[in-house]
């Protein structure tokens, strides 16, 4: 129930902002991207995506004087993230993530596909249709794995060298993102709206089977060790991988393991 009520509140604020944009005389249109595009899947943690179609030497009037959303609702915040982008949050907890653009600038902006939300009569709707390159994952696969085990081989040498930071993100970001943009090539991908910027999202609800082991490859900052072996035993129950690099990140990553004083491990080949 608290979703519907949540998706409610969210349908009509965007509707008020609709409104709003019209009285300024100055718009064209109103697109709504991510959940605001496919409403279906809007929830009460949905935040409003939308794209301000401005009519032609008024773009920046709108940008400069926001006056017309903070009129809306009460703001607690907002700030300009792009040159033409706002992140606004209303006190009620409301987030929008929009820009302003007039109408030849928005056929250059990649993006999925749109919905409109409002528009004037002789607006081309078509600058709704998804422009997006697509992240399709990864099609080379043997450059992936290699990819993944030389990251999970560098981050090992950080965490060694007391850089667990850097030693973290190498393994549990760059190495793991390698292995997930393999996803559709290991498992059947659930049909759930993937998005065409980030693999990550919705990740859980795509490929469910997959998503049971993130945990043991993502346990954090002092233990990418034992995240390298975790992605490791994933990827060898899944591809063949060389034997050399195995035995090289398995016997590193235990080595470091075992020596958790802080000292720097002696490892022949940290480079």
């Amino acid at each position: 129930m608290e979703d519907i009520k949540g998706k409610e509140k969210l349908l009509r604020r965007l509707e008020e902002i609709s409104q709003a944009a019209q009285k300024t005389g100055k718009v064209r249109a109103l697109l709504g991207f991510g959940s605001v595009a496919q409403v279906e899947r809007m929830d009460a943690y949905s935040d409003l995506d939308f794209l301000v179609i401005a009519k032609k030497g008024y773009k920046w009037e709108l940008i400069e004087d926001l006056g017309w959303m903070t009129s809306i609702a009460p703001v607690g915040y907002f700030y300009l993230f792009t040159s033409d982008g706002y992140r606004l949050f209303f006190k009620d907890g409301i987030f929008c993530d929009f820009g302003i653009v007039e109408e030849e600038e928005a056929k250059t902006i990649p993006h999925g596909e749109g919905r409109v939300i409002w528009c004037e009569d002789d607006f081309d709707q078509w600058i709704c249709r998804s422009t997006a390159q697509g992240n399709g994952g990864e099609i080379d696969l043997e450059r992936a794995v290699g990819e993944t085990l030389t990251n999970l081989y560098i981050g090992l040498c950080r965490f060694a060298r007391g850089e667990k930071l850097a030693a973290a993100r190498c393994i549990q970001n760059l190495a793991l993102d390698h292995l997930l943009a393999c996803s559709h090539l290991i498992n059947k991908e659930t049909v759930y709206y993937k998005d065409p910027f980030q693999n990550e999202r919705r990740y859980e609800k795509r490929f469910p089977s997959l998503a049971r082991s993130l945990p043991k490859m993502i346990q954090g900052y002092e233990k990418s060790p034992e995240s390298a072996l975790a992605i490791l035993e994933f990827m060898e129950s899944t591809f063949e991988i060389n034997p050399y690099m195995k035995e090289l990140i398995k016997n590193l990553a235990n080595d470091l393991i075992h020596k958790r004083s802080g000292s720097i491990v002696n490892h022949p080949f940290m480079a």
